[in-house]
């Protein structure tokens, strides 16, 4: 992929989805943290019905230790791999509580040393929160970037390393999310719509699958 292509899909991007954000909700750090660790396997909005609930009473690490792991099990079942989910929130709240004086760290490192915590949610939570220059892969972001040629990698954390040699540091924390937005807008899993895609002009993918331009 040469450099002008490379600025056209990420000018395309920026003016297609300014406005992108997380879509899950959380008030601090540690609601953060908790409710991306529940979001692998589950869509965002299963993941805020449960969160609501859950947060309600139990949105710090005091609180959530108040859960047993089958009281926490249960109301985070909705969210699949409910045990393992629960055993790791709970294992992170008594981490946190007893190696950061109760606050959530500020490093990638620091929270990957948390239970429960991979490259991609501490990413998420040291971009989204703390305002670092991180950029996180999560499926959406693996299979769209991939796709148009930003990476060529068969794991996230190679895709990682690719899109941060592709993208402005700057931008990447923006990048994530712009990936996202068009993951699970145009190019969807199963049936990307490739004919009404903005950036089908520089996309290996497009170009590869013969899609063309709806007319």
């Amino acid at each position: 992929m040469t450099e002008e292509t490379r600025v056209k899909i990420i000018e395309t991007l920026q003016a297609a989805y300014p406005e992108a954000k997380p879509a899950l909700r959380y008030r601090s750090a540690y609601e953060l943290l908790v409710a991306v660790n529940l979001s692998a396997r589950c869509t965002d909005v299963r993941v805020n019905l449960v969160t609501e609930v859950l947060f309600a009473k139990h949105n710090t690490p005091q609180t959530m230790l108040e859960l047993s792991e089958e009281e926490l099990s249960r109301i985070v079942f909705p969210c699949g791999l409910y045990k393992s989910k629960a055993k790791h929130i709970l294992s992170a709240s008594r981490d946190i509580l007893e190696r950061f004086h109760g606050e959530v760290p500020g490093t990638t490192e620091e929270l990957k040393s948390l239970a429960g915590v991979g490259q991609k949610t501490a990413n998420v939570v040291y971009s989204v929160w703390f305002g670092g220059d991180a950029i996180a892969v999560d499926t959406h972001v693996f299979r769209v970037s991939n796709r148009l040629g930003l990476a060529h990698a068969d794991s996230p954390e190679k895709t990682e390393l690719q899109l941060r040699a592709a993208i402005p540091k700057e931008l990447w924390s923006k990048a994530h999310h712009w990936l996202i937005y068009h993951g699970r807008q145009v190019c969807h899993a199963q049936k990307p719509d490739c004919g009404t895609c903005a950036l089908r002009a520089w996309c290996e993918y497009a170009a590869s699958h013969g899609e063309k331009e709806e007319t």
